[in-house]
């Protein structure tokens, strides 16, 4: 699904226009990632988290040159599915 099936979606079922359903899907994800960007983590109660982890630092290969390079330690956005969502997902594939 992508962001124009969900703004569809929501149009359909809420009766809001398009561009109105779209400004608001733009500024929520804004939201979002300004938080994230300044080290904050969004939750959202029933659907799930969206944080900022850290990667550890580590070593990886370059095979083809045959040399190690240091990654170092950096933060990520992840998403962490609330229960009541991963329930209701495992229920579906059934």
């Amino acid at each position: 699904m992508t962001k124009a099936d969900i703004v569809s979606e929501i149009s359909k079922s809420t009766g809001i226009d398009k561009s109105t359903v779209l400004s608001s899907v733009e500024s929520f994800m804004g939201v979002v990632k300004g938080a994230l960007t300044g080290g904050e983590n969004v939750y959202l109660r029933g659907f799930g988290s969206f944080v900022v982890k850290t990667r550890a630092q580590k070593t990886a290969r370059n095979i083809s040159k045959n040399t190690t390079i240091i990654i170092p330690e950096h933060k990520i956005p992840a998403f962490k599915p609330a229960k009541v969502f991963l329930n209701s997902v495992a229920k579906k594939k059934k």
